[in-house]
């Protein structure tokens, strides 16, 4: 199904902010009838009308239309002085140095409530595909630790992703807006794993097949920590592109109140269940 999104005259709510028809509110057109995916995959149009300049970048702060002065955390403590795609990762640099060796990921993994089994997956395809990249911004050796370097994160960025984060890390909130506009079918403010997919194959670029995998690794362990009722809200995922939801995913583990939210294999069965019975009716 092709995402529909609907008028920008229609938009009731800051939260989720859709594209919109060519019906003379803009000075051009922002569809091509020659290539219909311009008419399906709508941008954010309206963005601007709840935020200062969508489209420049912001250094330290992951803003949307929902919270347009984005998390108060990243204002504060070291985190004030990174970028946002360095905030993403700080959660793993646990003791400040700047560097994330294989541990620190598998510990990091572990805290959001991940299986023993994954962490150490994660820390095997974080540590091994991303040290030397991030290495750059200090030496050409590779480093025999495989650690990642938070100060050379940008140079992990990869292709087939979202264009969230620039090329230095960071936060484009035109991108994070048209990715609701365009993948968001409902409107929902949140998205679903069959939209998260949709977006993933719609991202992809020729020839890029680490880019395809890094960027189903992501999107799907981020659904697999975050959804609820099968969907991946707006502001949760603001606040992972930031960092800040690890931390507290982390404090309410440690105080005994759990993590209302995530994926195991009892959701699994249920999601399943509620998706027949809802193309039986």
């Amino acid at each position: 199904m092709a995402p529909h999104a609907s008028s920008p005259s229609a938009i009731s709510s800051p939260d989720t902010i859709q594209g919109g028809e060519d019906t003379g509110t803009l000075p051009f057109n922002h569809t091509a009838p020659a290539c219909p995916v311009t008419s399906q995959r709508r941008q954010a149009a309206g963005a601007d009308e709840f935020l200062a300049k969508p489209a420049v970048a912001r250094a330290n702060l992951a803003v949307s239309t929902f919270a347009p002065n984005g998390s108060p955390e990243s204002k504060e403590g070291r985190m004030r002085d990174h970028t946002v795609l360095q905030q993403h990762v700080l959660f793993w640099d646990r003791d400040g140095d700047g560097q994330i060796y294989p541990w620190h990921t598998y510990v990091g993994f572990r805290d959001l409530g991940f299986s023993i089994l994954f962490s150490l997956l994660a820390a095997l395809i974080i540590n091994v595909n991303f040290s030397y990249p991030t290495r750059l911004a200090v030496s050409w050796w590779p480093d025999p630790w495989f650690r990642v370097y938070v100060g050379g994160i940008h140079k992990a960025k990869h292709g087939s992703d979202s264009g969230v984060y620039d090329k230095e890390g960071r936060f484009v909130p035109q991108m994070f807006e048209d990715m609701f506009a365009k993948w968001d079918v409902h409107g929902a403010g949140s998205l679903s794993a069959r939209e998260l997919w949709h977006m993933i194959k719609g991202n992809r670029l020729a020839a890029d097949p680490f880019g395809w995998g890094a960027a189903f690794f992501e999107f799907g362990t981020t659904w697999l920590l975050l959804q609820k009722d099968g969907r991946v809200s707006k502001e949760d995922l603001r606040q992972t592109y930031d960092g800040t939801i690890f931390w507290k995913i982390k404090e309410a583990r440690e105080q005994g109140k759990g993590w209302n939210k995530g994926f195991g294999l009892r959701d699994l069965f249920t999601l399943g269940q509620r998706e027949v019975k809802a193309r039986i009716a």
